[in-house]
């Protein structure tokens, strides 16, 4: 990419929709915060940072926060800072701000490197510290809400967050945790290692939690301080429940062949960047069950490199009851149209497979974290979903699965009500009481520094 294209790239953009006033303070007397302002709009404004190194997770559970942020009555003026790949080729919510960060890719434990190869990490890193703070600067944030990552991608919100403490104090810092994140044993290490206790302290006004505190506790499972526990909060479980069948929905399913109106397999890895031993497992499996059991929609996702893709082509051969669709911002309405849902499992995937309540099987991630197996297996236990783990005769269990989960063979009923999925209102409810609480952490703030 040329660097006038990376320029375009990284340009803020809006997508379209059908005067800042300062606080009472005449004067910022000397040491005071920056001057709040409010949006003319009439709207508080909230920042989403996704720090966004692997797949799409981190992107659809932010894109599905906003859609609800900008549909609430009040509602707010959002603003995605987001270092996602894909991002502008992603269907997006009208109204929607969002600045792009340089992309970067996780290639092992805390070990990064820029997408496009050209620049050293350190440049890009530095670049991205200061596309997120020039943006909280210009336009002042009634609340920022930070992903996952209370550092931001190896610390590159330190910056911002210590500008906020001393500059712009009203603003409300809250930071949203997948319930999972890996071992208990691991976070703690690795928190402890970080300093990630003292900032969430010192630098967070909430920790939210997209999850269930009935199904998984974070508290005492991370060790968070008992002092530090008020700060937590549990919002259920956030995703983008499929409002329709889509026209995009029907023409992929449609291209799956002779068997479309038998038994529908959907197959996904999320972004794809990690998913081929799945899909490779399942064409396999395939030819160890009877053939016509089902039609199969697999999609690959833009992140599976190319030769991975033709692999998986090429060992699907001329079948008639196979497709391949390389990308979909629509998941949740092929969901729709699913018999079976064949995944890894991820949150986001998970979330939706629930909301829609469509068998499944899911094929977790062995590594780096024990995340989705965690996941996996307590969804299974509640009977949602049938869970394999990976391993050489994956495509065998596979196998084996598939003729029970598409009789939908249970050995108790799914408990789909064990799940709250209203975590998107919450989260809306949660911002808008944290707006509330910012003008007068501002006045105060502003009125022991001038006396």
């Amino acid at each position: 990419m040329a660097d006038g294209d990376m320029a375009r790239e990284l340009r803020p953009f809006s997508v379209p929709l059908a005067s800042h006033l300062d606080c009472s303070t005449a004067s910022r007397p000397k040491g005071a915060p920056l001057p709040w302002r409010e949006n003319p709009s009439g709207r508080p404004c909230v920042f989403l940072y996704s720090h966004d190194t692997f797949g799409l997770g981190h992107l659809r559970r932010n894109l599905a926060i906003a859609e609800h942020l900008l549909a609430r009555d009040p509602g707010f003026d959002v603003w995605l800072l987001t270092g996602s790949p894909v991002i502008r080729s992603w269907v997006l919510p009208a109204g929607l701000h969002v600045q792009p960060l340089p992309p970067v890719v996780k290639v092992g434990a805390e070990r990064y490197v820029p997408r496009s190869g050209r620049d050293p990490f350190s440049l890009v890193k530095g670049y991205r510290e200061a596309l997120i703070l020039k943006t909280v600067l210009r336009e002042r944030p009634d609340v920022i809400l930070v992903d996952h990552a209370p550092a931001g991608m190896k610390g590159e919100l330190l910056p911002t967050l210590g500008l906020l403490r001393r500059e712009l104090p009203a603003t409300r810092v809250v930071l949203g945790l997948r319930d999972i994140l890996d071992s208990p044993d691991v976070v703690r290490t690795l928190w402890e290692e970080e300093g990630t206790y003292d900032l969430l302290e010192h630098a967070y006004d909430q920790i939210l939690v997209y999850g269930s505190r009935e199904l998984f506790d974070l508290v005492p499972a991370y060790g968070i301080p008992e002092a530090m526990a008020r700060k937590v909060s549990y919002a259920g479980y956030v995703g983008r429940e499929p409002r329709r069948k889509s026209v995009a929905s029907r023409a992929a399913w449609a291209a799956v062949g002779p068997c479309a109106e038998g038994p529908r397999v959907l197959v996904t890895a999320g972004g794809g960047g990690d998913g081929m031993f799945l899909m490779e497992a399942y064409l396999r499996a395939l030819t160890m069950v009877p053939e016509g059991v089902a039609s199969s929609l697999i999609v690959t996702g833009p992140l599976m490199p190319p030769e991975q893709v033709a692999a998986l082509s090429a060992l699907a051969g001329d079948r008639s009851d196979v497709a391949f669709l390389a990308y979909t911002t629509d998941l949740p309405e092929l969901l729709l149209d699913a018999d079976l849902v064949v995944s890894m499992g991820g949150y986001n995937t998970s979330v939706e497979i629930l909301a829609a309540r469509k068998n499944a099987i899911i094929v977790p991630r062995a590594a780096p974290r024990e995340e989705q197996r965690m996941r996996a297996s307590l969804l299974a236990r509640l009977g949602l979903v049938w869970s394999a783990e990976p391993g050489p005769d994956l495509a065998q269990r596979l196998a084996a699965l598939l003729p029970q989960a598409l009789a939908n063979q249970r050995s108790e009923p799914p408990a789909w009500d064990a799940v709250d999925l209203d975590g998107a209102r919450r989260v809306g409810d949660v911002l808008e009481e944290q707006v509330r609480q910012r003008a007068p952490t501002y006045c105060a703030a502003v009125a022991e520094l001038a006396s």
